[in-house]
Formats: C-alpha cells, structure tokens, sequence
C-alpha cells in the first residue's frame, strides 16, 4: 500500500510540473503575439524615415533616433541603467575620432590616377612616403599564383570578391615579401562607379581615443578602377574582365602614396534599457540591433530600413513584449538588458565601447547576446521562400543555447533555420561583421539573426516598402521564445566550447 500511496505522490508531483511547464509556455505564445506586423511597421516608418537622415553616427539624425529609442523604453516602463555622473539614463555616450586620407594615389608611366576616381584606399597603418614598385599580375592570387610569380619587391595586382579576402590574400603576399597591394573588384567602369560609392562611407576610419593604443594595423590595399589596372599591366581593360591576361604579367613601374590625417571627434550615444529579474536577476540577457546606418551622399538618403531598423524596431517590441509579461505577473528569472548600439557602421565601435570599456554590467554576469542585424528582406537563394533565417553563433560557444534555439524554433514557429553563414570558412565571416562578435569574443555565447544580403544593401533604396514585416514579425517572435527560454531557464546557458 505504502507503495501504491508513493507511486500516486509521484505521479502527481510530475504531472503538476508537467502543468505548471505547459502554463508557462500558452503564457510565452501568449506574450510573443504582441509582437506585430502592425506595430513594427509603425516603428519602422518611422526609425527609416527621412527625418532621420540614414542615421550615420554623430549627425542629428542618429540623434533623433536615438531619442525616438529612449521615449519608446521609458513609455514601456524600461529602468534607465546607465548611471552617468550620479544620474540615470537610457543613454551610453561615446565618443569616436575619425581619421581621413590626406592624400590617396597612383602614379603610372608620369600620370597620376586619383582618388576616389580610379583609387581608394583601405587600411590603418599610414604610409610615409611613396613607395615604388613594379606591378605583377597574380591573377585571384592564390598562394600558388603568389609564389609562381615571385612577388618579393612587387606591387602585385589581383581579384578578391570583399574586402575580407582581399586582405586574406594580402597576407599571403606580404609574407611573401610582396612590397604593395592592389586589388581589382570590378571588372567595368560601372561596376567600380558602384564599388566607389559602396565604399566611400569606408574610407574613413574610425577609432575611439581610449582605444586608439589597442588599433590593429593593417597592410594598405589600393582599390584600382580596371583602366588604372589596364595601364599599370600594359594591357586592355577587356583582356582583363575575361580573364586573358595570364598570372605572372609584368607591368610597370609605379609610385603609390596612401597618408592619413585626424580630422574631427564625434560624439554619440547608445539606447539600452533593463527589465529586471525575478530570483536571477543579476544574471543579464542582452539583446540587441544597432540603429545607425550610413547616412546621406548628397542629396540621397540611405534610410537604411533593413540595416539596421528591422533589428532596431524588433528589440522594441522585444523589450515590450517582455514588459508585459512582467506587468502580468509572469516576467522572467534573469534580467534583459535591450541595447541599441550606434557606430556599427564604423567598425562594430558601439558594442564594442560597451564590452571593451563601459560594460554597464559586468560581462561575468552576462549569460547571452542575441543580436538582430537585417531581417526584413529575402536574399536570392530564398526568392520563393520568405520562411527562413540564417543563424549564426549559435554552435561556436555553447552546445546548449544551440540546442534551446533549436528547441525553441521546433515547438514555436517552424523556421528553416539557414547555419550556411556560420561555416568558419565561408569567405563573408558574417560572424565577425556585427555585433554580438564583440561578446562573443569575451566568451559570451551568442545567436547573430540574418536575412541575408540583397541589391539594395547601403543604398538609397533599402526601404520600408519593400520589408516584409509578416516574416519579421514572426522572426521576431522566435526571438522571444529563444529569449525566454534562456531567461527562465534554471542554469545559466554553459560555455562549453
């Protein structure tokens, strides 16, 4: 009998867990509808409007947002948690240098190729003085083509898809004694028309003075236009988009200069705001987007309505929707901190203030980022399939926030959950372009929410008309549902890896 009575409590006591834990999840699919298409549309409109003048970090643009941010947290009932100079506040300010090219250019056969024309420049370590060498072409510049063509003392000429490869394969040059590098991506005049405006925002580089001695230098690499190529490698401009011109060409002699110069201070802010805890409330969650993007090119806007305000306007509503769980009753264990971070556009500089110098709360106690950059459009390999997203991070840190998202994803929403980014040796290294990489490199466990890139990628015609705010909310609200698991969760997320 004593047995059976046994056996009856312990029935009981599971079922009643079992209960309590399906109460818990009707409340988050309860709590996660609040997330609307609606609602985010009504923010976007606005965070990607003309008004804010594209965001660019330190322009009243950025500031309007900025404030825009700050109302919505404090409305919802946000804590201020940045205590500055014995007051709180929803802002973290920051203040970052910029440092120009004084002087960019490339001298062929007595003619100069100017910049910003038929060259710019990438790198942060300035150059002195000219330098002179002759040019090689090594073709895409594997090591093979490299060391076929001797590059010791060479200014080698080759193609690279990014700018990421383009130093990758730099390297291999330098430590092979090559003396400069010039880099072909594009093939026409167009393309390197576009390729200039892509990156003149680039062409600054941008570092803040507290972590100016921590600068990496990097080796300076000349983008040339394809005639400036042409005349460099005595050759035709069509020789070279059809790939006719054979690895280990000699050109001729050339003089290049790249020299920097500091120019002015900006100062900016980013918005973050905390829903305290229950009985873990020191443990933080983060989640976060940044809300800058790259501003105005004359008269153009780049309102930048997927990068980065589907992410910025989705941790508003986040931040809301957990705001109202808690008024309910039902508000989680561990704390959200919901952080929009500025200057991500110059260099991931706001998180990376955030994590590097003024972490608000100490990263020890930090048990997760959940970062959203892009999530409103639909890439080329998804043309007919708007239900995906790429995760990325998810694995490199944690075994067990990789099997919550999994788990969270499976019994919520259904997504096709793309890891195709977060392949080590995907050329792109989305993993270290935004930025929970600055969490993730403090051994904080991180899930990086993408939709991929598109045609209209830092340009005017990254729009709110053409978001797709049914995928964004329910992208959206897969991030809740991660985000209360690891928020309710009785163990913190293991770093296991």
């Amino acid at each position: 009998m004593k047995k059976i009575i046994f056996t009856l409590i312990l029935g009981s006591y599971w079922v009643t867990i079992w209960a309590q834990k399906q109460a818990k999840d009707l409340q988050a699919i309860k709590f996660a509808q609040t997330i609307t298409q609606k609602d985010l549309s009504k923010h976007l409109h606005i965070v990607a409007s003309d008004e804010m003048e594209g965001r660019r970090t330190g322009t009243p643009g950025q500031k309007k947002a900025a404030k825009y941010i700050a109302n919505h947290f404090k409305k919802i009932g946000l804590k201020p948690p940045v205590n500055n100079d014995g007051e709180m506040s929803y802002y973290q300010p920051f203040s970052m240098k910029s440092t120009k090219w004084k002087e960019v250019y490339v001298d062929v056969a007595g003619q100069r190729y100017a910049f910003m024309k038929d060259v710019f420049a990438l790198g942060v370590s300035a150059m002195k003085a000219p330098l002179a060498c002759q040019a090689v072409f090594v073709g895409n510049g594997s090591p093979e083509e490299m060391k076929q063509a001797k590059v010791k003392g060479k200014g080698v000429v080759y193609f690279a898809k990014n700018h990421a490869e383009a130093v990758k394969k730099g390297k291999v040059a330098t430590n092979l004694g090559a003396k400069a590098l010039f880099v072909l991506r594009a093939k026409t005049k167009d393309e390197y028309k576009d390729l200039l405006n892509f990156n003149a925002y680039y062409v600054k580089r941008w570092v803040g003075p507290k972590l100016s001695k921590k600068t990496v230098k990097s080796d300076i690499v000349f983008y040339v236009s394809p005639r400036l190529a042409a005349a460099m490698l005595n050759t035709q401009t069509t020789t070279l988009a059809n790939n006719q011109l054979k690895p280990g060409a000699r050109g001729q002699q050339v003089k290049a200069l790249a020299t920097q110069e500091e120019k002015i201070t900006l100062a900016s802010e980013n918005v973050m705001g905390l829903l305290e805890g229950t009985t873990k409330k020191d443990e933080i969650l983060v989640i976060s987007a940044h809300y800058d993007h790259i501003g105005k090119y004359g008269n153009q806007i780049n309102n930048g309505a997927d990068d980065d305000g589907s992410g910025t306007v989705a941790v508003l509503e986040l931040a809301e929707a957990f705001v109202k769980a808690k008024k309910a009753g039902e508000g989680p264990k561990r704390s959200i901190l919901f952080i929009t971070v500025a200057g991500e556009e110059m260099g991931l500089y706001g998180s990376r203030f955030y994590t590097d110098i003024d972490p608000v709360f100490p990263l020890k106690n930090t048990v997760a980022d959940l970062n959203i950059d892009m999530i409103g459009r639909i890439d080329d390999r998804y043309k007919t399939d708007p239900n995906y997203i790429y995760l990325i991070g998810s694995d490199k840190l944690s075994t067990e926030l990789h099997q919550l998202s999994e788990e969270a994803n499976r019994q919520y929403i259904g997504l096709k959950l793309d890891y195709k980014y977060n392949d080590e040796n995907d050329p792109n290294r989305f993993y270290y372009r935004s930025d929970h990489y600055n969490f993730a490199k403090n051994r904080i466990p991180v899930i990086f929410y993408f939709n991929g890139t598109h045609a209209d990628y830092h340009r005017p015609t990254d729009t709110v008309d053409k978001i797709h705010f049914a995928k964004m909310e329910k992208i959206a609200r897969l991030i809740f549902h991660t985000a209360w698991k690891i928020a309710n969760r009785p163990q913190r997320i293991k770093v296991d890896k």
